[in-house]
């Protein structure tokens, strides 16, 4: 039997730990120093995990450690620039997995073999590959991963836009406006969200709100994929206001009032039971 190379019930932590130093690493090659504080924040670890890190990857030369965080050895920007860098994303996936499988089983259940449906890139979403492949579909997707996996263990129709590859999540991005993404069709469009509350879906990174932005308009239904663990969670940059909300996944350690304020928006709220990884 083929092994499914979308889910993993063990969770190793030396995965983990590898992971944490590729995402400190790919941050010093963008920006040279990062502080500790901005490391607990982006890899929600906590201050003694990073510095542990920070010392790990000196000893190893791998950066120099200096007084409130890190920066970067002066050959490891153009040393790590041209390979594709996927290492926030494969941390993602691993944080909260096997309620997040759940929540992309649930999503899947929202689909009927024969539908076009959009899938935004995110560890989420990306897990619902799983539950896609005995499926019949057409599928919209900017997710590199999700749709290298559809084409080799599914028989889904699976659609690409143009576009130059985001290494840091393993998404397409294009900055045109007139490509494939404006001729498609979706019944529902399924998208996660680093965080999300009072103000909508939120987004942290600018690169990435433009291309979900488009890919929203072309879909009847906005579905969002959230755990928990992002209720409450604010950023910079508002993806969608609650109106633009059809509907919600989330699990059930998510706070009453939260479920209420989201029902009270009109959006059809789905709670799967949590599961410890």
């Amino acid at each position: 039997m083929m092994r499914s190379p979308f889910y993993s019930v063990s969770l190793d932590y030396s995965v983990l730990e590898k992971q944490r130093h590729q995402v400190i690493l790919d941050l010093l090659a963008q920006h040279h120093f990062i502080s500790v504080s901005a490391l607990t924040e982006q890899l929600e670890s906590s201050e003694a995990t990073i510095r542990r890190d920070l010392i790990k990857l000196a000893k190893d030369n791998k950066l120099r450690k200096i007084h409130g965080g890190a920066e970067a050895m002066t050959t490891q920007a153009s040393a790590s620039a041209p390979k594709l860098n996927s290492s926030q994303f494969l941390l993602d996936k691993e944080k909260h997995k096997a309620t997040k499988r759940l929540i992309a089983k649930k999503a899947v259940e929202l689909c009927n073999d024969g539908d076009s449906i959009i899938i935004n890139g995110g560890s989420s979403t990306y897990m619902m590959g799983e539950f896609l492949t005995s499926r019949h579909m057409n599928i919209l997707t900017n997710s590199f991963y999700l749709a290298e996996d559809l084409v080799a263990n599914s028989e889904n129709r699976v659609t690409l836009p143009g576009g130059e590859i985001y290494r840091k999540q393993g998404i397409v991005l294009s900055s045109f406006d007139n490509d494939i993404v404006q001729y498609y069709h979706g019944s529902k469009m399924f998208m996660g969200t680093p965080g999300i509350g009072e103000y909508g879906v939120m987004e942290s990174d600018p690169l990435l709100i433009r291309s979900e932005q488009k890919l929203h308009k072309q879909a009847d239904e906005l579905v969002i994929l959230a755990d928990s663990s992002k209720m409450g969670k604010t950023s910079n940059l508002i993806v969608a206001p609650l109106e633009k909300i059809d509907v919600l996944i989330t699990d059930s350690r998510v706070e009453d009032a939260f479920v209420t304020m989201f029902e009270q928006a009109d959006i059809t709220v789905h709670v799967v039971e949590y599961c410890e990884d």
